[in-house]
């Protein structure tokens, strides 16, 4: 697998080509289907109103926008973020939509179909008939929603990196703990994981280091287990 990029967005409502806007934009980094905590999110002004039913779905009022960039300003930066990774959407011709009709708007380069990837699709192939919302697959797959009272980009994208994990093969596969790396000539043998293909960025900090250190040296001194060598 490789570096994949799960997005959401919120708009002012459900077609560009009528006037709509989009006004938030989140996107999560998967790298072979583990996110790498990176994220992008923007809050965006749509230069227009924002219907009441919209703001019902997901609470953002032009007033909450009145200070957020226009998409034109935004547009380098969430293109750097995504890069050339595929994008993964739920219902992914409306994000497509929206999203490659503000590019386009600013003069930038759209983003191929060929590189979207629509869990909505890779759901009904698995569950045929049945409910297949974010909403209905989240309860399916038993992730929580209890953080989430309305819609919101960045978190419906955290929902859904959830879910393409469960529709990828589920929390099992993030166990394997072997991968095949090596030729072994048709013969069974030893298998092991290669090299990440992206370092995670750091988690700890410098004061966090410095004080693991001082209570280490603190409590445990030379009988530190990992100092017998």
């Amino acid at each position: 697998m490789a570096r994949e990029i799960v997005l959401d967005t919120e708009t002012t409502g459900f077609d560009p080509k009528t006037g709509d806007r989009m006004i938030e934009v989140g996107c999560i980094e998967i790298d072979d289907l583990l996110p790498t905590g990176r994220t992008f999110h923007r809050l965006i002004h749509p230069e227009r109103d924002i219907p009441a039913g919209a703001i019902a779905v997901h609470g953002i009022t032009l007033d909450k926008l009145r200070d957020a960039p226009k998409f034109a300003e935004v547009a380098a930066d969430l293109l750097e973020f995504i890069g050339d990774a595929p994008v993964i959407a739920h219902n992914a011709a409306f994000d497509r939509a929206f999203l490659n009709h503000e590019l386009g708007l600013c003069g930038s380069a759209i983003i191929e179909d060929a590189r979207w990837i629509d869990t909505l699709q890779m759901a009904q192939m698995r569950f045929p008939g049945m409910a297949n919302s974010l909403d209905a697959l989240c309860r399916r797959f038993k992730i929580s929603l209890t953080e989430r009272t309305l819609h919101g980009a960045l978190i419906d994208a955290r929902l859904l990196s959830d879910v393409y994990l469960e529709l990828k093969g589920g929390k099992a596969r993030s166990l394997e703990l072997v991968s095949v790396t090596t030729d072994t000539g048709g013969q069974d043998g030893p298998r092991r994981h290669g090299a990440r293909p992206r370092p995670l960025s750091p988690r700890l900090t410098e004061a966090e280091r410095e004080a693991h250190a001082a209570f280490v040296e603190a409590q445990l001194g030379d009988q530190a287990l990992w100092l017998r060598a």
